[in-house]
């Protein structure tokens, strides 16, 4: 995995050779074939297995229930930008992950694409079921629709982000202008 992060952080989805991989990697193609069918199938679970690395790294979400709207946003920001630093400090990842978009348009990364937002999908509902019961997130529209809105909006800040790379003094600013339009989007 890591002759494949090395591989895709420093060519690019399209650069990438896998023939390079299998050499750093010590491998021999059947093995590489065995377990992927191509460089899309590869190039997605090093991605989703960088980032659930870098969710295991930042635990779990602190009890975003325990107080009151302000509360709720306030906590969400902070552990959105510690997100962001946890990728600062993993440039590997980072690259790799500007180049998704590259790779978007393969049916391997379009896959574990949704395979990644089929993930999220609970944990988004609970987020915002949690900010209704504490007056942050709005409740007369249906949960779907607030979850697509909010995956739209994560999912342009992310990209913005990453292809901006902007250093860490600018990003406690960022995240706050990045909370304020989900808020200004999701709240009463």
């Amino acid at each position: 995995m890591q002759a494949a992060l090395d591989e895709f952080a420093t060519r690019g989805f399209h650069d990438a050779s896998l023939n390079r991989v299998i050499d750093a990697a010590g491998i021999s193609k059947g093995s590489m074939y065995y377990y992927f069918d191509g460089k899309e199938d590869l190039y997605a679970y090093v991605a989703q297995l960088g980032l659930a690395g870098l969710f295991e790294q930042l635990g779990p979400l602190p009890d975003l229930g325990a107080g009151d709207a302000e509360a709720f946003w306030s906590v969400l920001g902070d552990y959105y930008l510690r997100l962001l630093r946890a990728l600062a400090a993993s440039p590997q990842l980072a690259s790799m992950l500007r180049g998704w978009a590259a790779a978007a348009n393969r049916p391997a990364s379009q896959q574990a694409q949704e395979e990644l937002e089929q993930s999220s999908l609970p944990w988004i509902a609970q987020v915002l079921a949690t900010g209704q019961r504490v007056g942050a997130v709005r409740d007369d529209v249906p949960p779907s629709l607030l979850i697509a809105v909010v995956m739209s909006m994560g999912e342009a800040m992310d990209i913005w982000l990453l292809s901006q790379q902007p250093d860490d003094d600018a990003l406690p600013g960022l995240v706050a202008s990045l909370m304020s339009m989900i808020r200004g989007a999701v709240g009463p």
